[in-house]
C-alpha cells in the first residue's frame, strides 16, 4: 500500500485547507495512480482532518487487509479534501476506511499532510530529486523493519 496525502491549496501556493483545487488534485492522480496499479500497488489517499485522515481505497485492498470501511463521501470544500474526493470518483469501487492499521510501506506528503501515520510503524524520510509539486513541499517516506537487540545485535543491511 502507498499512501498519499495531497493538499491541492498548497500546490497553487496557498495554506493548507484554504483554496481547494480540483484541477491540482486530479494532474497529481493522473501522475501517480495510474503508475501505481500498474506495478500492483494500492493507492491510498488520505482525507483532510476533518475526517479525521480516513482513507479512500479500492474495495478490493479493504477486502484483502481486513480493513473496516466507514460511511462518508470526501467532498472538495466540506470534509474530505480534493484529492480524496478525485480518489472517489475515479477508483473502481472507493471505499473510506478509517484507519489501514500502519499497513502501508510507502507514501508521499504533498503540502505537509501528515501522512506518516499510515505507514509501519519504523518510518523513514526519503528525498528524492523533485522538492516540490507546484508550490507545495514534498516528503516521501518508506518503512524498515525495526531494530530489536542491543549493542551485541548484528543487523542485516539490506533491511535499513
Amino acid at each position: 500500500i502507498f499512501v498519499i496525502g495531497c493538499s491541492s491549496s498548497e500546490i497553487i501556493g496557498n495554506q493548507i485547507g484554504s483554496s481547494t483545487n480540483l484541477e491540482a488534485a486530479e494532474a497529481i492522480y493522473d501522475g501517480i495512480i495510474p503508475v501505481l496499479k500498474e506495478n500492483g500497488i494500492y493507492a491510498a489517499a488520505q482525507c483532510c482532518e476533518h475526517l479525521n485522515r480516513a482513507l479512500v481505497i479500492e474495495e478490493e485492498a479493504m477486502l484483502k487487509y481486513g480493513f473496516e470501511q466507514v460511511n462518508a463521501i470526501p467532498q472538495p470544500n466540506h470534509a474530505g479534501g480534493a484529492f480524496a474526493t478525485v480518489c472517489y470518483q475515479r477508483y473502481d469501487k472507493p471505499v473510506l476506511v478509517e484507519s489501514i492499521n500502519q499497513k502501508a510501506d510507502a507514501g508521499i506528503d504533498i503540502g505537509g499532510t501528515m501522512i506518516g501515520m499510515h505507514i509501519h510503524s519504523v518510518v523513514v524520510p526519503m528525498r528524492i530529486s523533485l522538492r516540490k509539486i507546484g508550490e507545495a513541499p514534498i516528503i516521501c517516506a518508506r518503512y524498515r523493519p525495526k531494530y530489536v537487540g542491543g549493542q551485541r545485535a548484528v543487523y542485516d543491511e539490506n533491511l535499513m
